[in-house]
């Protein structure tokens, strides 16, 4: 068990959003926390938040930035080998 000492601004709040949502400010306390603690390890990057979206739409072809090389040399190859 934990016990805080609050600001009396924050516990005001904290009585309204109690009343208003009829939950207890225990209960208003361990949802504020939960959020918290999923934020804190949570906390991606852009990269890591984008990264199963990334290259996979417009063409269809989820490898168009790994093997842009070897596509480029096989149009280049197929112009020109006419």
């Amino acid at each position: 068990m934990t016990t805080i000492r609050l600001p009396n601004n924050i516990e005001t709040t904290l009585n309204i959003i109690a009343h208003d949502e009829n939950k207890t400010k225990s209960e208003i306390i361990k949802i504020a926390l939960q959020k918290y603690f999923e934020t804190y390890y949570n906390d991606l990057s852009p990269y890591e938040l984008g990264k199963d979206v990334f290259g996979k739409y417009g063409s269809g072809q989820s490898d168009n930035s790994k093997n842009y090389k070897l596509k480029m040399k096989e149009k280049i190859n197929a112009k020109f080998s006419h």
